[in-house]
């Protein structure tokens, strides 16, 4: 165990989870208390109450915040503080909470995650930009009415960059350019690299980007922006130990990720549904791979009056092709293409720049390490003691 995984490193630190009852909020708000860290959730039960609206659930029974929060106690894990608060409509609150508790550490992924979502109806796109950028504005400017100086670690996400292809590695967000002016000079700069959005929901991060930039240049806020991949993986060490403490399992079409999909589809005995050519390239990052990548970055916290520091947080790449031949020879399925639902592009290169974990000791997960021990875990847990597969809503 290195000492970013200490039980003696975060003693101490209070460390503030914005959205901290979600799919990678709850894990990371358990890792960090695990690690002996004071934790706080703030909560508005939005992600829930979204699933109500939608009519779907996660496959694995998720309990009410407060009953998690006592199972994590009755298990042997620390206390808990929550607060059910809107990032984006309670300001007050917000400035309340962070003076009550003046965290060392904020972990922000009180956002609308879903891609699909924002782009499904005028509605979600409306919700996705409403909450996501008045949540992070509110953060911020209440970081800079306070004077406050925690870490303010943000999840972001890879897609940022856009899809289509870049032509070159993509760096850890900023690009070295070259401009030429009027008289024929050469001036080099190093600028945010100019997203290219492919949804509503990967264009509020690339605002978010912005407003960082911002408040790290004017008001000295130290940030690290987290462009991560997509999480795949259920368990992790802290929420295996109770049932009532279990991850979200979203397999629905506007929560569930690729990889979850061609799971439950695999364990029903279906065909994993490729949407088109299947080309698609993206970058993954296993849930434990997350939660690790999240306390080096923690442990290594920017200066006060440093730039935004952005790292691109993947385990790697891999077409969506190349997937659902790995599932399929573990399980059998057959593979079929359909017609893709989404604007997008059908085929890119995706070579991204992951230096800087890798500087600070990251091992990754790969597909063909665990993803076989994935698929029976799961199983496993969705159908305890030999019962029936549940049957899939998506």
């Amino acid at each position: 165990m290195n000492s970013f995984n200490s039980p003696s490193f975060f003693a101490g630190q209070t460390v503030l989870v914005l959205g901290g009852d979600g799919f990678c909020g709850w894990p990371a708000a358990l890792r960090f208390s695990s690690l002996a860290a004071r934790v706080v959730i703030l909560d508005n039960g939005a992600r829930r109450e979204t699933d109500r609206r939608l009519g779907v659930t996660s496959l694995t029974r998720i309990h009410s915040l407060q009953e998690r929060v006592d199972a994590w106690r009755a298990t042997g894990g620390g206390a808990i503080q929550t607060y059910d608060i809107d990032l984006a409509e309670n300001y007050a609150g917000l400035r309340r909470v962070l003076l009550e508790t003046r965290p060392d550490i904020i972990i922000h992924f009180a956002e609308q995650r879903s891609a699909p979502y924002s782009m499904m109806s005028p509605e979600g796109a409306r919700h996705s930009v409403d909450n996501n950028i008045r949540a992070t504005h509110n953060l911020l400017a209440a970081l800079a009415e306070t004077r406050l100086d925690p870490h303010l670690m943000h999840l972001g996400t890879i897609g940022v960059y856009g899809y289509a292809t870049a032509g070159l590695k993509l760096p850890e967000g900023y690009l070295k350019v070259t401009a030429h002016g009027a008289d024929g000079r050469a001036v080099d700069k190093e600028i945010l690299y100019p997203g290219r959005p492919d949804s509503v929901y990967h264009m509020t991060k690339m605002l978010d980007q912005h407003l960082f930039e911002f408040y790290a240049r004017y008001h000295g806020i130290r940030i690290t922006d987290l462009h991560q991949g997509i999480v795949w993986g259920t368990q992790t060490a802290e929420t295996g130990r109770d049932p009532r403490l279990v991850n979200r399992f979203d397999h629905d079409a506007i929560y569930g990720t690729v990889t979850n999909r061609f799971i439950v589809q695999a364990l029903e005995g279906r065909p994993l549904t490729i949407y088109g050519s299947g080309s698609q390239t993206r970058g993954f990052i296993h849930i434990e791979d997350m939660l690790t990548c999240l306390t080096l970055a923690a442990a290594t916290p920017t200066a006060r009056g440093e730039r935004v520091r952005i790292l691109n947080q993947i385990a790697e790449t891999s077409s969506i092709n190349a997937l659902a031949r790995k599932v399929s020879r573990l399980t059998g399925a057959e593979v079929v293409h359909v017609d893709n639902p989404r604007c997008e592009p059908e085929g890119n290169e995706f070579e991204v720049d992951r230096g800087t974990f890798h500087d600070l000791g990251f091992v990754a997960h790969r597909f063909d390490e665990i993803l076989g021990t994935e698929i029976a875990q799961l199983g496993d847990l969705l159908c305890p003691r030999g019962e029936g597969r549940r049957s899939s809503v998506a």
